[in-house]
């Protein structure tokens, strides 16, 4: 990893600032089954589960904060049953693992609020800790000299393999430099869907971030893999 990301340690699909005993995830979007008739509630369980070996790892006694980087839920313009049982079940499920939950903005949290204020947790645009700065992605905050680390959502990234016809995407951190702080961009922690490949989407990003020179992490079951920066993945036929 860069130098500067010393400072943190990806976990899962997670970061860990051990400094600040914070624990940052991302685009969550509970009620994705619902919102297309699948039928399916399997993905709120798959996302405990990942919780909790994240939280095996870090000693759950030791996070002080939760920071969610914006889409917890799907829905657009509404709230659905599913989204109200389960946004609710898995904040009162953080609520036991840290002292303080901070929701940042998605674009897919417009209601979020009405959630949010059954248990009393206020949703921010933005976020600021030290010298961390914590956004979602989809709108471009400047934040101030003394911040030197920015954590996005949003992206969704994703890169994927190929061998012959044979092909597999995984879900990846991106960590790159953006007018001189370094931008990590966190992956989807909803297990439905891998990403979107970061050498062929457009990275929907309000920011001017060269994704073809950030550096790759793909998390794993036992480890986190480096491959290097994504211009040297190669492109995909």
């Amino acid at each position: 990893m860069t130098k500067a990301s010393l400072k943190y340690k990806f976990i899962g699909k997670s970061v860990w600032i051990e400094k600040e005993k914070v624990l940052v995830i991302a685009d969550l979007h509970i009620g994705y089954e619902e919102s297309l008739n699948l039928g399916l509630r399997s993905q709120y369980k798959e996302i405990i589960r990942d919780m909790e070996k994240i939280f095996e790892e870090i000693n759950e006694k030791l996070v002080k904060e939760i920071i969610i980087l914006g889409d917890l839920k799907h829905e657009l313009g509404r709230v659905s049953e599913q989204e109200w049982k389960e946004v609710y079940d898995f904040l009162e499920y953080l609520e036991g693992k840290c002292e303080k939950i901070v929701l940042v903005k998605g674009n897919h949290d417009n209601i979020l609020g009405v959630i949010a204020e059954k248990k009393k947790i206020e949703v921010k645009e933005y976020y600021v800790l030290g010298e961390y700065g914590f956004l979602h992605g989809d709108k471009r905050k400047d934040f101030g000299k003394e911040i030197k680390v920015i954590f996005l959502g949003h992206l969704h990234p994703a890169v994927t393999l190929q061998e012959e016809a044979k092909r597999e995407s995984y879900k990846c951190f991106l960590v790159g430099k953006f007018e001189g702080k370094e931008i990590v961009i966190l992956p989807s922690f909803f297990p439905l869907i891998e990403g979107s490949e970061v050498r062929i989407e457009d990275n929907n990003l309000d920011f001017g971030l060269d994704l073809e020179k950030c550096e790759v992490f793909v998390p794993s079951d036992r480890e986190i893999l480096d491959f290097g920066k994504v211009h040297d993945i190669g492109r995909l036929d």
